[in-house]
C-alpha cells in the first residue's frame, strides 16, 4: 500500500517548493578531479515488473534524498608502528602510488593516538573541499554509501556526523576508524566514499542541489569558522552567533 504524506502551504509561500541546498568547493587548486555530488539513483535496474522494488514508490523516495560523494583519489594504506611504537601510515603502492607521497600527506591525515575513540582503532581523514549551504534551516547528515556493494569490503566504518548548514559551513571530510589494522584501506578513484542527506521544514519537500558561487560573502564568512575547532571544545555552541554573521545572499548560481 503506498501511504503518502501531503501537507498543505500557503500559496506563495517560500517553503512551498523544493528546499535549494547550494554546493561549492573550498579551493580550486586541482578541482578538476573532483566529481560533482549526484543523486543516489540506480537507472539500470529492473522496472519491467509492476511490483519490482526498482518501481516501488518507498525505495525510489529513499534513494532520492541521498547525494553521493565518489573519491577523488586512488588509494591504498596500510597501518603500521614504526621501531618507536609510533603509529604511521604507509603507502603501499610507493612509486607507483598515483598520488605522490608528498601530495598524500596533505590529503590523507592519521589522527592523534590520544583522540581515538578506541585504543586498538586508529582514525583516519581524508580531506575533502566540498561545502554544502542553506538560506533556509536544513541540517545535513553525513553517512556510509550503504546502498553501494563492495566486492572488498573496507577494514573499517566511517564517522557520520549532523550539523546546520543555514548556520555552519565548513569543507567535509571523510573520517575513516580503522577497525582490522592486518588489512590494508583500499580505495579506488570514483568509489562511492559517502551519502549526504538533507533535512529542511517539512518531510515532503524534495531537495534541489545547485552548483553556487563561492562569493566574497562567503569566503567571508567562512573565515570566521576557520579552524574553530582547535580553540573551542564545542562549536555547536557558535552556530547562532555564525548564523547571525551569514551573509544575506548565498545561493548564487555558478555561472
Amino acid at each position: 500500500m503506498d501511504i503518502r504524506i501531503h501537507i498543505e502551504r500557503p500559496e506563495g509561500s517560500p517553503k512551498a517548493g523544493p528546499v535549494s541546498v547550494g554546493w561549492f568547493l573550498i579551493d580550486d587548486k586541482s578541482s578538476i578531479v573532483m566529481f560533482p555530488p549526484e543523486r543516489v539513483s540506480f537507472r539500470d535496474t529492473n522496472r519491467s515488473h509492476a511490483k519490482s522494488a526498482a518501481r516501488c514508490p518507498g525505495v525510489i523516495q529513499l534513494e532520492s534524498r541521498y547525494f553521493m560523494i565518489r573519491s577523488p583519489y586512488d588509494l591504498h594504506i596500510g597501518f603500521e608502528r614504526d621501531a618507536k611504537g609510533q603509529a604511521v601510515l604507509v603507502n603501499r603502492d610507493g612509486a607507483a602510488s598515483a598520488v605522490r607521497s608528498n601530495k598524500l600527506g596533505q590529503i590523507l591525515h592519521l589522527v592523534n593516538e590520544r583522540e581515538w575513540r578506541y585504543p586498538d582503532r586508529p582514525t583516519v581523514q581524508l580531506s575533502l573541499p566540498y561545502c554544502f549551504v542553506c538560506e533556509e534551516t536544513c541540517y545535513i547528515t553525513q553517512l556510509d554509501s550503504f546502498a553501494h556493494y563492495r566486492k572488498d569490503p573496507l577494514p573499517g566504518t566511517i564517522f557520520g556526523g549532523r550539523f546546520p548548514i543555514h548556520a555552519w559551513v565548513r569543507p567535509l571530510m571523510w573520517a575513516f576508524e580503522w577497525h582490522d589494522t592486518g588489512k590494508d584501506l583500499i580505495v579506488k578513484r570514483g568509489d562511492p566514499l559517502f551519502y549526504c542527506q538533507f533535512e529542511a521544514d517539512g518531510p515532503d519537500r524534495a531537495i534541489q542541489l545547485v552548483a553556487v558561487e563561492r562569493t566574497p560573502e562567503i569566503e567571508t564568512w567562512l573565515k570566521m569558522m576557520t579552524g574553530v575547532s582547535g580553540l573551542v571544545n564545542q562549536t555547536f555552541s557558535l552556530f547562532r552567533a555564525a548564523e547571525a554573521a551569514r551573509p544575506e545572499n548565498l545561493l548564487v548560481p555558478r555561472r
